[in-house]
């Protein structure tokens, strides 16, 4: 029998992830991948999902097995790297970047760019043997934006911040993407940064980036965090609540917050963006990257850098792409705190 190829787009992908896929028969005797399409990338899901050995692979438009965490760049293609000439925006001088999408709007699987593995996937995060899913604390449902990374960032651990005091939490930094669309993870989507927080996770600094995709029929008319305070009653409230409340059904306390819990501006997150790119390209060009994995096929000067063979042979040896399993029922429970 010859095996299927599904390819997902992501204009089909809906918030209950029922996609219509293309069903395709292939020549080659090769097992069934799934793959979705993304502007520039595809991703390619192996193993089975809702299990731990489910995994998101990234490759290029080319074919190529990369990493999202560092071949992904930080900023958003320009003319010159596409030869096709960019959107007009409403000022010539605005910057976007890339945001790998991790986790969609409204779902409750803790997906996370798996940063000590080859390749960095995006796998579902597991605690204590058991998959992680964030608990619907009312009256949320799930993550209330977008959430993800922005790649070619590192949060070291080794570095002290200097209004916090804290130091990174080993990870890309993150961002929340306040736009309509539900994405689907792995999808990479161009934003617009309007602010940032300054959560403190256990003593550990953890950076959430406030952003809008930059094909959000607001882009526009959002420029800062002021814009998004006075279009979006609520909205700001709601982040730092979410922030706050998500770890204590799970026996945790509350987050706390620098600066009393206010967001600083856009020229400021762009300032600790500019920093954690910083401490990745350090990450990247050492000779030791300590438990993060730092394989990667187009960083120059970097001792991780592979070869487009050895990078396809990391993904060869993922179980093939099978059917998902139930989530399990309590994941739906309203939790009061």
């Amino acid at each position: 029998m010859r095996p299927l190829l599904l390819l997902r787009s992501s204009l089909t992908f809906l918030a209950s992830q029922s996609l219509s896929c293309i069903r395709l028969l292939t020549q080659a005797a090769a097992p069934p991948v799934c793959l979705r399409k993304n502007m520039h990338y595809l991703t390619e899901e192996r193993g089975n999902p809702n299990t731990p050995g489910y995994r998101i692979y990234f490759r290029t438009s080319e074919g190529k097995y990369i990493s999202p965490f560092h071949d992904i760049p930080l900023l958003a293609e320009t003319e010159q790297e596409t030869g096709v000439p960019p959107k007009k925006h409403k000022t010539e001088s605005e910057v976007f970047f890339n945001m790998v999408v991790e986790v969609p709007r409204w779902s409750n699987a803790k997906m996370e760019i798996a940063t000590k593995e080859p390749l960095n996937p995006i796998k579902q995060d597991v605690k204590k043997g058991k998959l992680r899913y964030v608990a619907n604390v009312f009256p949320h449902k799930g993550y209330i934006w977008n959430y993800g990374a922005i790649p070619q960032t590192w949060e070291d651990p080794n570095h002290t911040d200097k209004d916090t005091k804290c130091c990174g939490d080993n990870d890309p930094i993150d961002v929340c993407d306040i736009g309509t669309q539900v994405c689907f993870p792995g999808q990479v989507i161009q934003v617009k940064v309007l602010g940032i927080l300054a959560m403190i996770d256990e003593g550990e600094m953890d950076w959430k980036v406030i952003a809008i995709n930059a094909d959000d029929p607001e882009a526009q008319s959002l420029n800062s965090i002021e814009d998004v305070r006075k279009s979006r009653p609520g909205h700001l409230e709601a982040t730092i609540d979410w922030f706050k409340k998500y770890k204590v059904p799970d026996g945790k306390p509350e987050n706390q917050f620098g600066f009393n819990g206010q967001f600083k501006d856009k020229d400021f997150a762009v300032e600790i963006i500019e920093s954690t790119h910083e401490h990745w390209r350090a990450l990247v060009q050492r000779q030791e990257s300590g438990e993060i994995d730092c394989k990667n096929i187009s960083v120059c000067k970097s001792p991780f850098k592979c070869s487009a063979d050895e990078a396809r042979d990391v993904v060869h040896l993922a179980p093939e792409f099978g059917c998902a399993n139930p989530v399990p029922p309590e994941v739906d429970k309203w939790h009061f705190v």
